[in-house]
């Protein structure tokens, strides 16, 4: 089986930027990573992290200060021309053509790229349909909310058959309809085969669609890998939730024994939050043989646990 190309490579890549005030600033700071083809990666970080200066870089609006980057084989630095023809870009602000009814937006963007009518039309009733958006074509852009824009924004980058997306916060503004839309979307265009490289402030968002990613904090990159992999760095937590039809008070009391980080009693359920595996089974052990247990439901930290503990471990980071 012929081993996939990588889509994008990143090594040790660079950007200082000088400031009349603070003196060099080092907005990236010897950032590698690589992404395969059709995966969607997640860039995730806090404000100033760093991301949006490396998206810039990769997608060739910003020179790096060193390091290299290629996309699909081709250097940022010296086929800025070929790495463009590979990119389609969602940057944070809204794209669309306001006096333009949602098909015309379609339209120009695809004629703009060169497509011929007949192709544009095809394109445009299948991102319409799969951005669920065939009921609004015939709407002006001024007249769309604010999440509708971005779904807008969004879908015409699928319009076109450019193999990397790069969606800088693509859900930004939009409501749960809205987004679970376009997440369904998004996964769709990455079964066919699109990379996709997604920034994005919702880390249970990042969490349902990413195969892979990187944290990004003061420049660097601080964890990468798997998702699985990057949650494993963070936080060793597990949440047990335990349900009785009345909570024993000598379960709950073994419970406390056991010494767990966290113990909440919601009405009849007890919510326990330990940081060993053992421990966990030694509390739903205890819970089965002392209390009238219903059920039990054992889980992870999330990426959000993860993402928060190591964000914060780097706070004082120079």
């Amino acid at each position: 089986m012929t081993k996939r190309q990588n889509a994008i490579e990143v090594d040790n890549l660079v950007k200082v930027y000088q400031t009349k005030n603070r003196g060099p600033l080092r907005a990236v700071d010897g950032i590698s990573f690589s992404v395969r083809q059709g995966e969607i990666f997640g860039l995730l970080g806090p404000n100033g992290a760093g991301k949006s200066t490396t998206i810039k870089i990769l997608t060739t609006l910003v020179l790096p200060t060193s390091g290299s980057a290629r996309i699909l084989g081709h250097d940022v630095v010296t086929q800025p021309l070929e790495v463009r023809r590979q990119i389609c870009v969602v940057v944070q602000e809204n794209a669309i053509e306001l006096y333009l009814s949602v098909r015309n937006n379609f339209r120009t963007f695809g004629k703009f790229h060169g497509l011929s009518t007949r192709e544009v039309e095809l394109r445009c009733d299948r991102v319409s349909e799969l951005f669920g958006l065939r009921e609004h074509l015939g709407e002006k852009g001024s007249d769309l909310s604010g999440g509708l824009k971005r779904r807008v924004q969004v879908a015409k980058m699928f319009l076109i058959h450019k193999p990397i997306v790069f969606l800088d916060e693509a859900t930004t503004g939009m409501d749960t309809f809205n987004k679970r839309a376009t997440v369904a979307a998004i996964k769709e265009e990455s079964r066919k085969g699109r990379t996709v490289i997604l920034t994005t402030h919702m880390l249970d968002e990042a969490e349902e669609l990413c195969a892979s990613l990187a944290i990004v904090n003061h420049g660097k990159v601080i964890a990468g890998g798997s998702t699985d992999q990057v949650k494993s760095l963070g936080l060793k937590l597990l949440y047990l939730t335990l349900s009785f039809d009345k909570v024993p008070e000598r379960t709950l009391k073994a419970i406390q024994r056991a010494n767990p980080v966290k113990i909440e009693v919601r009405g009849a359920t007890v919510e326990v939050t330990v940081r060993e595996e053992d421990v966990a089974l030694k509390i739903l052990n205890t819970a089965k043989r002392l209390g009238s247990l219903k059920q039990f439901e054992i889980t992870s930290a999330s990426l959000e646990d993860a993402f928060v503990e190591m964000i914060d471990k780097k706070a004082g980071a120079p």
